[in-house]
């Protein structure tokens, strides 16, 4: 069954575009949330946007993050740790490329970085002005994404970053950077875990992977697979995102009555007519126990 969603702003917001990022989704997923559960486990954080979304709004959970790219694991702690030398040096990067921005784009592309200030600066710079905000890596790990169209790119978004540091700091967050399948032995019963994996690819021409330098393929949906189905008879609470391939449909068949399908426009293609339209998945567990 197909719902409809509208954009909504929050208070606090993903510090990073990322690829499949959930922020235009947030209505349609959080309508989806358990009401109740005691600690929130997002082993696929990426950009953050469903965590940032809960954080502001629940006092008593327990938030279990981790990412197994460890510059955007970094980054995190950075904002948490040191956000004002990092806002310092996004404002020397900003007022050098608005001096130049094709010259300077592509200098720091190619810089080697060495300090935690000045790879998460990068890091989040790039992000900030590169082509449609992709994250993506070559297969010796080097960011090769091209200089976006841009008149006024926002790369320090200070309210923004110093709202981030305060609710990393003042909440009982961990962040660590590892494998989705070390991060999920941990939860049991009264736990609810949001999966947002790399999304199976629908064609042969719509495979997208690069998030880190290792390929995120069909076997790890089946591990994924696997791990969903232990947490499930554990009693934990868990929601996926994922796309409406044929894969992901066979593959968690059993269960098929906790799956909804939306529609979602997504800015990560080069032809903007291809960015409409994209049918997406939600796969859940609770509310379906006793149908199986």
């Amino acid at each position: 069954m197909k719902q409809e969603y509208s954009l909504v702003s929050s208070q606090l917001r993903p510090f990073v575009k990322w690829a499949g990022g959930k922020r235009q989704l947030l209505p349609i997923i959080s309508s989806h949330i358990p009401a109740k559960f005691e600690r929130y486990f997002e082993p696929f954080l990426g950009g953050g946007a469903v965590f940032f979304s809960l954080v502001s709004q629940r006092n008593d959970v327990k938030w279990l993050l981790s990412d197994l790219n460890s510059d955007l694991v970094l980054s995190y702690t950075t904002i948490r740790d040191k956000v004002d030398d990092l806002i310092a040096a996004l404002e020397q990067h900003s007022s050098a490329y608005f001096k130049d921005p094709n010259s300077y784009y592509y200098s720091v592309r190619e810089r080697s970085t060495r300090g935690r200030i000045e790879k998460v600066s990068r890091l989040i710079f790039l992000n900030r002005t590169c082509f449609n905000g992709l994250y993506r890596v070559n297969s010796k790990g080097k960011f090769n994404v091209p200089l976006g169209r841009y008149v006024n790119p926002n790369i320090v978004n200070r309210e923004n970053l110093l709202a981030v540091s305060e609710a990393l700091r003042s909440r009982d967050i961990s962040i660590k950077c590892q494998d989705f399948e070390e991060a999920l032995k941990i939860p049991a019963c009264g736990d609810f875990v949001y999966l947002d994996p790399p999304y199976q690819p629908v064609s042969d021409t719509s495979n997208f992977t690069s998030y880190t330098n290792d390929s995120f393929g069909y076997e790890d949906q089946e591990r994924l697979f696997y791990r969903f189905k232990a947490l499930d008879k554990k009693g934990v609470k868990i929601l996926m995102s994922n796309s409406k391939s044929p894969a992901i449909i066979e593959l968690f068949k059993e269960f098929s009555d906790g799956m909804v399908e939306i529609n979602a426009n997504r800015s990560i293609n080069s032809v903007s007519q291809k960015r409409t339209g994209h049918a997406e998945l939600l796969i859940m567990n609770y509310g379906i126990r006793q149908s199986r």
